[in-house]
């Protein structure tokens, strides 16, 4: 493709946190392969993350820049140098940050659309400003969610049908009108602010993020369309929506340091994690992660160091920081056996390792597509967001996964679940007939995915298409 687009600019406009910037970046850089000029918009305190990040599309001549916008947080009530969801105070904060990042931000980013006139807004949506932003300047503007079709449509059909007055409690399951595969969820699993019982305003800002994304040129979906085909043509044609599926964007990233290199620096070098994968045999180590938002009590904690134990399986379990005397125990104890990062990990490059059989994850959209993508059957543990309908796509719809049994949308917390359940669902994933089933099926679509993003590919298309379609806007 290469030089035909080479005169196409396009601004990428991640929310301020790691689950966004990491995909967002990572569009970028496919775009960018492709020939266009690719300029990602960020504030200081999350620029080195991201100059890791695209180094290697540099070096290979690809035309991709950061653009800084300064974020004085202070202004705005927030402590100084609150430049990323991660450091805010707590959770309770979200809301503030969020009207924060209106407030600080739309002014210099319509200086910049102003001085650079790119042809294409890509912007987070979260940031449902941008699109009268662009409008002002007749740019385009295209919806990120960072999630899946199937989750965007579950979504709709209970905002358009609302299902869920039609059951007498919180935990009666009802089945989401209209949305294909008759799937079941219940009013307790739903976010708050969808079945409208408002949450510290977030029900207006998904109205408004509604309304900008109904406004908007379209939406880029991270998905591919043999992951979850059913979805993506429901949302195009029975929705109505324009859509372009591009993913799985993780694969841009193709040497083990490019995948080291997203997001956070790693809390254990990638080198020493590795090696001790190595010494494994195939499919016998659970990877548990619950990404970078979740905020599990140290009590749940010990259930799942004590099921995990009692499981009798080896793995590596991604902790939070926490000062507690106890995982040190722990880890002792399980040497050899369990190896625990504290922090951050390179999620991709040990997904993508042979030696590991399962994955326990929290369903954020980024981590089940690095699963699928990776060949790696799922426990499935939502919290909040989105991800009790992703659950859905992972057990019910693709049958590569089993539910730890959470009922509850609990914000960042989680659901408490007792040792026993979690030493039980563990030898499920990894033990017998059903896994090996799982593993198959999840081992398909792994080729598929593959397959999606390589020359003639369904993403490799629709990208080329959405590329085609904005340079012909200009004309």
């Amino acid at each position: 493709m290469g030089t035909e687009y080479e005169s196409l600019h396009i601004f990428f406009f991640p929310f301020l946190a790691h689950g966004h910037i990491i995909p967002a970046v990572d569009m970028a850089k496919s775009f960018a392969a492709k020939g266009v000029k690719a300029t990602i918009i960020t504030t200081p305190l999350n620029q080195p993350f991201i100059s890791k990040s695209i180094e290697k599309s540099i070096l290979s001549g690809h035309n991709i820049h950061i653009q800084i916008i300064q974020f004085p947080s202070s202004k705005a009530g927030l402590p100084n140098g609150c430049e990323n969801i991660d450091s805010i105070p707590s959770h309770e904060y979200f809301f503030e940050f969020w009207k924060a990042t209106k407030l600080l931000l739309q002014e210099p980013f319509e200086k910049l659309l102003l001085e650079q006139i790119p042809d294409c807004v890509v912007a987070d949506v979260f940031f449902p400003w941008t699109t009268d932003s662009a409008a002002k300047f007749q740019i385009p503007r295209l919806v990120f969610h960072g999630t899946c079709f199937f989750s965007l449509c579950a979504t709709e059909c209970i905002r358009l049908y609302e299902p869920f007055k039609n059951v007498s409690s919180d935990n009666e399951p009802f089945v989401i009108s209209n949305l294909p595969g008759e799937i079941k969820i219940t009013r307790s699993q739903i976010p708050p602010f969808e079945s409208l019982k408002e949450i510290e305003g977030m029900g207006g800002v998904i109205h408004e993020m509604k309304e900008s994304e109904l406004n908007s040129f379209g939406v880029v979906v991270n998905s591919f369309y043999e992951l979850e085909s059913v979805y993506a043509d429901y949302f195009i044609k029975s929705l109505g929506r324009k859509a372009w599926h591009i993913g799985p964007l993780s694969l841009c990233n193709t040497d083990s340091e490019e995948k080291a290199n997203r997001g956070r620096d790693s809390s254990i070098d990638q080198q020493v994690c590795l090696k001790w994968l190595d010494m494994k045999k195939p499919n016998s180590v659970v990877y548990i992660c619950f990404g970078s938002m979740a905020n599990f009590s140290n009590s749940q904690l010990q259930e799942i160091a004590i099921g995990l134990e009692a499981s009798g399986q080896i793995f590596i379990w991604v902790v939070p920081k926490i000062d507690e005397d106890w995982v040190e125990e722990f880890e002792k104890r399980m040497e050899g056996k369990g190896l625990i990062i504290r922090g951050w990990a390179p999620q991709v490059l040990i997904l993508e390792h042979e030696a590991i059989g399962a994955f326990v994850t929290h369903c954020g959209w980024n981590s089940v597509l690095e699963g699928v993508t990776a060949g790696v059957p799922m426990v499935t543990w939502p919290i909040a967001a989105e991800q009790f309908y992703n659950e859905k796509l992972v057990n019910e719809v693709l049958q590569i996964g089993v539910p730890i049994g959470v009922k509850k949308w609990n914000r960042l917390e989680g659901g408490f679940v007792q040792c026993d359940v979690v030493e039980k669902v563990v030898k499920r994933i990894m033990e017998g007939e059903e896994a090996l089933e799982m593993r198959n099926k999840v081992k398909v679509l792994s080729k598929l995915a593959m397959n999606a993003v390589k020359k003639e590919g369904s993403s490799w298309l629709d990208l080329n298409a959405l590329i085609q379609e904005l340079s012909l806007l200009r004309h």
